[in-house]
């Protein structure tokens, strides 16, 4: 196991030492186990372990970044002395450099974040049986033909960052997996969907049985699906895609759009984007969560914030750059890879739920359509227009009547989310906490 502290230390070192006036280092070591299998047979088996290294060097207030998957001595050299090279011709950003030794994180505890399975790493024959459960219980649903593939992995992570700023801190972070696609139907009539689930902690990790048996119902309810009929409907996003709606919001107040001017609510600051009584918080603290860190990857603190607060946009998702640039303080949600310099991410999402089941929303929806599915998009950062290739079930008198597909949902994001409607079925161990959401007057174009 690689002494990663010491590492980040070592890449300081030489780009120092090369000329730069200051830097910044990234590693983070990996390994993962992915099997997959189909017909009851081993279909895939992949294991790799790995290290992404990456330096970043400042001369005044030009930059620029490398990296690498070899840590011998000679190519940190290599490293660092490119880099060097590449910020002598680097085009001057003043909004670039490193935090101030003032803004940066102090006294975390990453072991309350519970990243890390105590749990040993599965066996390959541990996940192979976990992939042959869940397709075995595909095909045991009635009407199930084949399950493309079943398969389930193990990932984990160590990180570890270090700057000349003072800061030096890291922390690690794993995940099980299993997911399956069952197949149902012949020729131009087949159809096939798709089940998986993925956590930090094994023992928390859905059922391969449950897996199996839920690709397998979805499949089978999509059986005989035709174009709705075209015309203004409202639509239900089922839990499982409304994360993409809700999505469509962060990328319009990420930090980088709004620099650039290339977002539809560059005028919203302080105005409602939700309905009333509707909130957005971005939370890194909760445990057991793969968004969750100790601190952003520029070392500065980070907490709970709320990017929408009673319907009202409170703030813009922001890096130190993107602060700099608007004339603002950091939010703590820099990410980036060992590849890429630090931008502006959110972490863990999560959108108030209501208090209504998805039933509900369905019966107040009437007539409508409800959506499982989404393909595609053809969505204007600046306008706000938006349509997206669509499947589900048409829904009459609140009840589902049968599956539809080959259509497209269109309307202007600021109305659609300024109606929208939460159901109380959001998942709480995933990232984007978001339930199914009605959204009235879209435009529906099928038969």
């Amino acid at each position: 196991m690689t002494d990663l502290p010491r590492l980040t230390d070592q890449l300081l070192h030489v780009a120092r030492r090369a000329g730069a006036d200051a830097a910044d280092a990234v590693v983070a070591e990996t390994k993962a186990i992915d099997l997959a299998v189909q017909g009851g047979r081993l279909e895939k088996a992949e294991r790799a372990e790995g290290i992404e290294i990456g330096l970043r060097v400042f001369l005044g207030h030009r930059q620029a970044i490398v990296s690498a998957s070899d840590a011998a001595p000679a190519t940190l050299e290599r490293m660092a002395e490119r880099v060097v090279a590449m910020a002598r011709e680097a085009p001057e950003d003043p909004f670039s450099g490193l935090a101030d030794p003032d803004q940066l994180a102090a006294g975390w505890d990453a072991e309350a974040l519970d990243l890390m399975d105590p749990a040993p790493v599965p066996l390959p024959a541990e996940l192979q049986e976990m992939a042959l459960r869940a397709e075995a219980a595909a095909l045991d649903v009635r009407g199930v033909s084949q399950v493309s593939e079943a398969g389930a992995g193990y990932h984990e992570t160590r990180f570890h960052a270090a700057m000349t700023n003072g800061f030096s801190g890291g922390y690690g972070r794993t995940q099980t997996s299993i997911g399956c696609v069952a197949i149902a139907g012949r020729g131009t009539g087949m159809e096939r969907d798709y089940y998986g689930d993925g956590r930090v902690h094994r023992a928390d990790l859905d059922a391969p049985e449950d897996v199996g048996r839920i690709a397998g119902e979805r499949t089978i309810a999509n059986l005989g699906a035709s174009k709705p009929p075209t015309g203004a409907w409202p639509v239900v996003y089922d839990e499982r895609v409304a994360g993409q709606l809700i999505g469509h919001l962060l990328g319009a107040v990420n930090g980088r759009a709004v620099a650039r001017g290339a977002t539809f609510l560059h005028d919203a600051l302080g105005e409602p984007v939700l309905p009333a009584g509707l909130a957005l918080l971005d939370d890194p603290t909760l445990p057991r969560l793969m968004r969750s860190q100790p601190f952003d990857d520029e070392g500065l603190p980070v907490e709970p914030w709320k990017i929408v607060s009673d319907g009202v946009l409170q703030g813009w998702i922001l890096d130190l750059r993107t602060a700099r640039k608007l004339g603002m303080t950091s939010t703590g949600n820099a990410g980036r890879s060992a590849a890429s310099s630090p931008s502006p991410a959110p972490s863990n999402v999560l959108l108030t739920s209501g208090t209504r089941t998805r039933a509900d929303l369905l019966a107040e929806m009437g007539t409508g359509l409800l959506v499982t599915s989404m393909i595609g998009s053809s969505i204007s950062a600046t306008t706000g227009d938006y349509s997206r290739g669509a499947s589900g079930f048409w829904v009459e008198n609140g009840e589902i009547v049968r599956p539809v597909n080959e259509c497209t949902i269109a309307g202007n994001l600021r109305p659609m989310l300024r109606s929208i409607i939460p159901a109380n079925d959001a998942r709480r161990h995933v990232s984007r906490q978001v339930p199914s959401l009605l959204v009235e007057g879209l435009t529906i174009a099928g038969a």
